[in-house]
């Protein structure tokens, strides 16, 4: 990854304005604001808008510098700072503006019209399969390598995990219940410290300091995998326990002066840890932690059924250059903003997609056995998950926490539909196991 050019300085553009006629025509810029901060609704960095034809009359330079006033008019600082005691901060353009009204049009949205999300029988289970895909995902960002399946199959039966990729993924599948159990308290560094050390138990081989922190010495720094090129160098490790506070009273207070919209602030916090890097390892998957805790703290409850990780996976580089947009045009945070705000836009679309996908399945599997005998919803929804996966293996540990009720009510629906002929029954030793047959949709035919 290439890091993009640094921008050149507003000041400097004007104070080398010469010609009397330049400098009327920039001041005519200036004071009408003719130019604003997103020219034809992008935000964009020095390094594409200096490839684009600036409006008459103007240099790629001139233009750049009447964007930049555009973007200062309504520019708002936080208390993060970089290693040279810079702030950072975020322009309230309307780009922003138009993703967050996306974002919570549409998750107020979900409530009304998904009876599938909001229907206390499928809810939970809805929820344990959004917190399984981040878990693996999240996992896969930081080098996890197995199969989705294979991580499914561990999480649900609550086996041991056989490898360090394994252990990733069932400590981030941890991380998430204990953010839930959280969301409802002030943020502390003793609850991002718990958080963390949930994310890597078991995963480190590197000596760490109190809590796993960095330590001054340690050299910590940010690599392109590909060609090793240097992204991010993280302020130094003597003042992590001083800026970590500063997160936290960010993080329960905001800013106090300011409206700040509670999905900017996540995202800022998802940011401000990733930029700080406080820990040894597991700094990224963290972040998105921190995310996911502010998003709930501030009741944005649906957002236990987005998953961000497998978006961010899909384009790692846009993830990246957002950091380096931000780092290398003043702390700009509005680049990194509006990347997280497109990922979360492409999360809900998902997640739509999927429900849709979901609702008309049940119906199909509801319709088949429409004039059979009774069957509960949780067995209604094993049976549309067995007609898509012939042969596969369920348990009652698994079932019992698919859907979050007791082993005997899990034991009897499995049991029922064995009886029925709709699963195959083995047993290994103590355990029952349920297998679906091949013919499934035959037999689900024939016992209708």
């Amino acid at each position: 990854m290439k890091i993009p050019p640094t921008p050149p300085s507003y000041e400097n553009i004007l104070l080398n304005l010469k010609e009397p006629a330049q400098v009327k025509r920039m001041a005519e810029i200036l004071v009408n604001g003719g130019i604003g901060p997103a020219p034809g609704g992008r935000y964009r960095h020095w390094e594409h808008l200096r490839r684009l034809q600036p409006p008459d009359g103007l240099s790629s330079e001139e233009w750049w510098a009447a964007v930049k006033f555009a973007r200062r008019q309504t520019r708002r600082a936080i208390p993060l700072e970089d290693r040279d005691r810079r702030p950072f901060a975020y322009t309230l353009a309307d780009p922003v503006f138009a993703l967050l009204h996306q974002i919570d049009r549409d998750m107020g949205g979900m409530i009304t019209t998904s009876d599938q999300i909001i229907n206390p029988q499928t809810r939970e289970r809805f929820i344990e399969s959004s917190l399984i895909e981040e878990a693996i995902t999240s996992s896969q960002l930081e080098g996890a390598s197995t199969t989705r399946e294979a991580a499914k199959q561990m999480i649900r039966s609550g086996r041991n995990p056989v490898d360090r990729s394994e252990r990733m993924i069932l400590n981030n599948y941890r991380a998430i219940h204990l953010i839930k159990d959280f969301k409802d308290e002030p943020l502390t560094p003793d609850v991002i410290f718990r958080i963390h050390s949930t994310l890597v138990d078991g995963t480190l081989d590197t000596v760490a300091g109190p809590n796993y922190l960095r330590r001054p010495g340690d050299d910590i720094a940010v690599y392109h995998d590909a060609d090793g090129t240097l992204l991010h160098t993280p302020p130094p490790a003597k003042g992590i326990s001083r800026r970590m506070t500063a997160m936290c009273d960010f993080a329960n207070n905001g800013q106090p002066d300011a409206f700040l919209h509670p999905i900017l602030k996540a995202i800022i916090l998802h940011f401000w840890l990733a930029y700080d890097h406080p820990f040894v390892d597991g700094n990224g998957r963290t972040a998105r932690a921190l995310f996911y805790w502010s998003a709930l703290s501030q009741h944005f409850r649906m957002f236990e059924f987005l998953s961000i990780s497998g978006i961010i996976r899909k384009a790692p580089a846009q993830y990246g250059r957002s950091f380096l947009y931000t780092e290398t045009d003043e702390n700009d945070l509005t680049y990194f903003i509006l990347a997280q705000l497109q990922v979360i836009r492409r999360a809900i679309d998902i997640l739509y997609a999927y429900l849709d996908k979901k609702a008309l399945e049940i119906r199909a599997v509801e319709q088949t056995l429409r004039s059979s005998i009774s069957i509960n919803h949780r067995q209604l929804a094993l049976l549309g998950h067995a007609l898509r996966h012939a042969g596969v293996r369920y348990t009652i540990a698994g079932h019992k926490k698919t859907h979050g009720v007791t082993y005997q009510t899990a034991r009897s629906d499995l049991l029922d539909l064995a009886s029925r002929g709709l699963l195959a029954q083995t047993k290994t030793g103590r355990f029952f196991s349920f297998t679906a047959p091949n013919d499934l949709a035959r037999r689900l035919r024939t016992s209708s």
